[in-house]
């Protein structure tokens, strides 16, 4: 095994990321947070992230990719639509917020080099988050789970949605299988993250985080058939699996996909559809098409958005939405392109798992959860960085080397 040469502080700044991405509204907690508050620690989180990468980097030594790149370049449609200051004051803040956010991640990558290090860091950070919402499930359960989210499970300690905790949670379930069927931990370790994030994954009732990671998972585990006898068998167990449950639970699963909603509100997806149809026909300049209307609160006329192409075309624009498009794409075909391997695979369960929650979930254009996903798949797409070759290792060892015999200089030769 490589030793891992990855600073501690480095994982440190990478789960100060993660909690700046935990966002600052949610559902009611046992005791009431103010927003101002909430902002306060996510927002010092992030400063404290930059902060520690850059004691840990002082020589500005990056790796530059194409992900990082396109990244950043997706600041220029951000911060020219911003400062029209359509949607206030608050536009600016995300701009820096945004910044910020990007400018730690290119410290950071100094130490990606297609390593499990940043995913060790990411299950333990986000894993850290579900028992928090286990935590306020045994203290108030009521609060936990409240009617007006009906009956989901919500954050009880912290303002967190039941779509955030369910995408934490496949997230970690997902990882940590793969790290399973690379024999990078013991099955016993495993099962104490991967059963209760299920149960809470569960509790959430969140249809975009389980289908997500059903499907990113069986596109991982498929990477490693052809290398893996272990994902062989997960792959033709869970095959096994799902045709029966399909066939004797279909009842089941369809009531819990409905979530006791009609048919014609899921068919809307719960209102969404009415929302984007608006947003789409919504009269707009041709500046605002290009570069939208600056970075908001991802709502339209007061209601949430739910899709990231769409928040990113109304607060980007086309030139946004053609950016975070690159970045997908960019991803996935470089995943495509590494042979067969665990951070391979690792990087697709990733990106395929965003690309399927883009389309009920917003994140992909500003400082999210999703972007810090897409930074790890990167991180683990990246070459290892060639070693240093010592000067000494250039001189050619394999010509022998004869000493040459010195010669009497004459006595009249040395006058």
């Amino acid at each position: 095994m490589v030793a891992d040469h990855t600073p501690k502080i480095v994982g440190t700044a990478w789960a100060l990321l993660a909690l700046n991405t935990l966002g600052s509204a949610g559902a009611k907690t046992v005791v009431p947070l103010p927003r101002s508050l909430i902002q306060m620690v996510t927002m010092g989180a992030l400063v404290a992230a930059f902060a520690l990468a850059l004691v840990v980097n002082p020589r500005l030594r990056v790796r530059a990719s194409a992900f990082l790149f396109l990244l950043t370049l997706l600041l220029v449609p951000s911060v020219i639509s911003s400062v029209h200051l359509e949607v206030g004051v608050g536009a600016l803040f995300r701009c820096a917020r945004l910044t910020l956010f990007v400018a730690t991640l290119w410290l950071l990558s100094r130490w990606w080099d297609g390593g499990l290090t940043f995913v060790r860091h990411h299950i333990r950070m986000y894993f850290a988050v579900l028992v928090l919402v286990a935590a306020g499930l045994l203290v108030a359960p009521g609060t936990a789970m409240p009617e007006y989210y009906g009956g989901r499970l919500v954050g009880a300690l912290w303002p967190l949605t039941p779509p955030q905790i369910g995408q934490y949670a496949a997230v970690v379930i997902g990882l940590t299988v793969l790290l399973v069927l690379g024999r990078r931990t013991t099955g016993a370790g495993a099962a104490v993250v991967v059963v209760p994030s299920l149960v809470l994954l569960a509790m959430t009732h969140t249809r975009t985080a389980t289908l997500g990671l059903i499907i990113a998972l069986t596109l991982a585990i498929g990477s490693l058939v052809l290398t893996s006898a272990a994902a062989r068998r997960v792959f033709a167990w869970a095959v096994l699996c799902a045709t029966v449950a399909a066939v004797v639970f279909s009842s089941a699963l369809r009531s819990w996909f409905l979530r006791g909603q009609s048919q014609e509100n899921f068919s809307n997806l719960t209102g969404r559809a009415k929302v984007w149809d608006a947003l789409l026909a919504a009269p707009r300049t041709l500046g605002e098409q290009a570069l939208g209307t600056g970075l908001g609160d991802k709502s339209f006329d007061g209601l949430p958005i739910d899709n990231s192409w769409l928040a990113v075309y109304h607060e980007q624009g086309l030139v946004g939405v053609t950016i975070v498009a690159a970045m997908i794409v960019v991803l996935g075909a470089v995943a495509l392109l590494r042979p067969p391997s665990l951070p391979r695979a690792c990087a697709i369960f990733l990106i395929s798992y965003c690309a399927i929650s883009s389309y009920t979930e917003v994140g992909l254009g500003d400082a999210s959860a999703y972007l810090l996903h897409l930074a790890l798949a990167a991180s683990l797409l990246a070459a290892p960085a060639a070693a240093a070759t010592p000067l000494a290792a250039l001189v050619p060892t394999a010509l022998p080397m004869t000493e040459v015999p010195r010669r009497r200089i004459p006595r009249w030769a040395r006058r």
